[in-house]
């Protein structure tokens, strides 16, 4: 589970006037005004009727001045901002507005939050009742769609009272950065995992070998055969007679979760072209939620993880560990991963993380294939972690290139286009078998597989205990 200090701190500000003038007649006003005309039809036929327009037009200019000195001034009006929860990708976000008034009017407040594009296309206006001095209160719903700091603006509020002739305009300087997070995957699916994790530690303590591991499991007397490399001497000094130590298999390994956040996961998935936001998340993100995901399942079944996102340069690293507080700092990393507008240098990537990681470990590296008609260097860099640790492989494809290759051409242009996507799907899947020949472990899926692949893919591992 995510700690609930994600969430963005709640934040209160008094208003202020927006500008020097900031009040204007409201749209009942204007047409009370121009009723006046309708008065002045009398007077084409009579003189003195004339004057029943001026009477109206005195008249509501007086309930105008009077409903303007009633409104409160901006000062005496608060607003607060808070979020139900830590905004993350596809999962909706509840935000909630608070207005405070110590006025004698009850206000007709109509509330704009300005929301930057990452967390709502366009922003709503929202419309609320305050009374005085009780906290009066909105809630309305965002669905994130960038990972990263966003910047949270002002609310901008025009209040008016009951009579509804005399507006004011204000402004609470709310502005606040806001992290959204990479997707958090805490439903159903998620809990099968983690019970299926548990059920596999378990099994893997019943049946774990005594020797053949580096986990100290218990002493015992020397006996023949035994080698000289495991003598407790200590305890042989105590007891007066060789004493060996008996070791298990590792029951906490390191994984290792690598990201390319090159050029080739810029590209994005759109999920519904039709809909109102045809832009869809990049492979990035899809990646960084499956990064999430894995991590929770991996530390939950008691394996230490570790992160490596890298570009031309790394990007953001975290050694292995474990606990909540580690956790935590994973999704903070993967939250401020960003795609590069170059290639990413996969092999300094592989030399980086042979130094950091000497002993065997499961590498998960999530990464895209380049089109070219050289071999990819994450090929190389792959087959290089090979010698040492278990690699699970994840290119992700392109979903749309798929569909080309696997439709009927009805032209020649399509019949291109077609041979071309077959092409590169036939090419992928040759370099993917080149790996599996040197034993590791390949995945090449769409983004809305990758995450349950993965997680099952891991379970596979720890239930052979390969690592």
């Amino acid at each position: 589970m995510i700690s609930p200090s994600l969430h963005p701190e709640p934040v209160r500000a008094v208003c202020r006037p927006r500008g020097r003038f900031a009040l204007g007649l409201t749209p009942r006003a204007i047409w009370l005004l121009a009723f006046g005309l309708v008065l002045a039809l009398p007077g084409f036929f009579s003189p003195r009727l004339a004057y029943g327009m001026l009477v109206w037009d005195v008249l509501v200019i007086v309930a105008i001045l009077l409903d303007g000195l009633r409104l409160p001034v901006a000062q005496s009006i608060s607003v607060e901002r808070s979020w139900s929860n830590a905004p993350s990708l596809d999962s909706e976000t509840e935000v909630e507005l608070a207005v405070t008034q110590s006025g004698a009017t009850i206000l007709d407040c109509r509330l704009t939050d300005d929301l930057p594009e990452a967390l709502v296309a366009v922003p709503a206006t929202h419309s609320l009742r305050a009374y005085p001095r009780v906290r009066a209160a909105l809630r309305y719903k965002v669905e994130p769609r960038d990972r990263g700091d966003v910047r949270v603006g002002d609310v901008f509020i025009r209040y008016a009272s009951s009579l509804g002739l005399v507006e004011k305009w204000a402004m609470a300087p709310l502005a606040q950065t806001v992290r959204v997070y990479p997707a958090l995957r805490q439903g159903e699916d998620q809990e099968i995992f983690l019970a299926r994790g548990r059920q596999i530690e378990l099994q893997l303590r019943q049946v774990r070998e005594r020797g053949l591991g580096r986990d100290f499991e218990s002493l015992r007397e020397y006996l023949e055969g035994d080698d000289l490399r495991d003598v407790c001497w200590t305890a042989t000094a105590r007891r007066g007679q060789l004493i060996t130590r008996r070791y298990q298999n590792e029951r906490s390994q390191a994984v290792w979760i690598v990201l390319d956040a090159g050029r080739l996961l810029q590209g994005r998935i759109l999920r519904d072209e039709s809909g109102p936001d045809r832009r869809g998340h990049s492979k990035l993100d899809y990646a960084c939620s499956t990064a999430v995901a894995l991590a929770q399942l991996a530390l939950y079944s008691g394996d230490r993880v570790a992160l490596l996102v890298y570009g031309q340069h790394v990007q953001q690293r975290l050694l292995p560990g474990r606990g909540p507080m580690h956790l935590r700092q994973i999704v903070e990393a993967l939250s401020q991963a960003r795609t590069e507008g170059s290639e990413a240098d996969h092999l300094r990537a592989t030399a980086t993380l042979n130094r950091w990681q000497r002993r065997r470990a499961l590498i998960l590296w999530i990464t895209d294939l380049a089109e070219t008609a050289m071999r990819p260097e994450v090929i190389d860099g792959a087959m290089q972690l090979l010698h040492r640790h278990v690699v699970l492989f994840v290119a992700m494809a392109q979903p749309d290139v798929d569909a080309i290759a696997n439709a009927r051409p009805k032209t020649v242009e399509e019949m291109f286009r077609a041979s071309a996507a077959q092409e590169l799907a036939t090419r992928r899947e040759l370099l993917l078998a080149r790996l599996r020949e040197q034993g590791a472990l390949t995945l090449d899926l769409d983004p809305d597989q990758l995450t349950a692949a993965v997680l099952n893919q891991y379970l596979k591992v720890k239930e052979r205990a390969m690592v």
